[in-house]
């Protein structure tokens, strides 16, 4: 993909969906591609439409963490240290009552996943002085609306983020109500299954994974300051995806329920058949089991965070994650769980290389 410099012009692939009638800015076919390319001038960046009076920042709530000042504030170790090119991760909320997380490097941030409304993220984000502006893109893993909540396009729309999306899943987004003004702000990023870079640095790879009818999409980010792989909402794991995911620094994989407390559950049968029919999700036995195989496919040490998400409320307990995982020591010390309606520390990733081996201790 082209960068984006002062005075460069960008292409990128659109679907034919997202071509208005009657639109001016349409260019012919990319040769060989099979998708229209549209062509569009590199967006002001939020921080000068603010200066310009274009659009507002937003306002944080007192001791929420200083929105949009850029700095450490009161220095403590969760607050993000962007001045630099660094890795981090933070997991803002996770179950079945949304989930999304955030990624920086330097001072470039993405979320994977919308599954909270724009109000939780941005007061989450202001707890580790993320602006929301500073958001670049949100990379999307299924519509399902605890991962993309539709509220979601008007707020790209305002703050121009990129929606990334497979092609898998373009029919599903483009049933969302402002779908076709996000095409035409040039703000739907379709891909296939090939790796792309999603700016200079910052390597993308992809996998498909099955849940339900259409599945999920599970990401590798890849950069010289290390590498996070996610997968959430799949029902078992493909070989595609421990091959994708080998070598990885940190590796956040779902960890959703407990076998015994599920069929003990008041859920109704076809509710757990379908959690536990193969195309719902991985229960803790099987994301330990994903866990080895991919560390066994791993130099030594890696992943060296491993964050368990999408933990169920009602068929599932951090003891019995524990109990889990513990069957691996080095594994069980570097686990950590995360929360519904807390966010987690940020994750310093790096090359193994660059850091001593020494292992994580099982967090709640």
């Amino acid at each position: 993909m082209a960068t984006d410099r002062p005075g460069q012009t960008l292409l990128f692939p659109v679907s034919p969906a997202c071509i208005a009638e009657g639109s001016s800015d349409i260019a012919s076919p990319g040769s060989g591609s099979g998708q229209s390319q549209v062509q569009l001038p590199v967006r002001e960046s939020n921080q000068a439409r603010i200066r310009t009076g274009t659009i507002k920042a937003p306002r944080a709530k007192a001791g929420s963490g200083k929105v949009g000042t850029g700095k450490a504030g009161s220095g403590r170790s969760d607050v993000a240290d962007r001045s630099g090119d660094c890795l981090r991760f933070c997991v803002l909320g996770s179950g079945s009552g949304g989930n999304s997380s955030v990624m920086s490097l330097g001072r470039r941030c993405v979320l994977i996943d919308a599954g909270l409304g724009p109000r939780t993220i941005t007061r989450r984000l202001s707890q580790i002085n993320i602006n929301p502006i500073d958001l670049e893109a949100i990379f999307v893993t299924h519509l399902d609306q605890d991962h993309f909540r539709p509220h979601w396009i008007a707020t790209a729309l305002k703050w121009r983020i990129s929606v990334f999306v497979h092609e898998w899943h373009l029919k599903a987004l483009s049933k969302c109500r402002g779908y076709l003004d996000l095409c035409r702000a040039g703000l739907v990023r379709d891909f296939d299954s090939k790796p792309f870079e999603a700016w200079p640095g910052l390597q993308v790879r992809s996998v498909r994974l099955p849940h339900d009818n259409k599945g999920t999409i599970g990401y590798r980010f890849d950069s010289a300051c290390g590498s996070v792989a996610l997968a959430t909402d799949l029902g078992h794991v493909p070989d595609e995806m421990i091959e994708c995911f080998a070598g990885v620094d940190l590796l956040a994989i779902e960890s959703n329920y407990d076998p015994q407390m599920q069929i003990s559950s008041s859920r109704p049968d076809f509710l757990k058949q379908r959690v536990m029919g193969g195309r719902g999700h991985l229960s803790n036995q099987q994301s330990f089991e994903a866990v080895c195989r991919i560390s066994e496919r791993s130099l030594s040490g890696n992943p060296r965070h491993i964050v368990l998400l999408h933990r169920s409320s009602q068929c599932n307990d951090p003891r019995a994650i524990k109990q889990v995982f513990e069957q691996d020591e080095e594994i069980g010390r570097r686990i950590l769980l995360t929360h519904q309606r807390r966010r987690t520390r940020w994750i310093n990733v790096a090359p193994l290389k660059a850091l001593r081996r020494s292992q994580m201790p099982l967090s709640y």
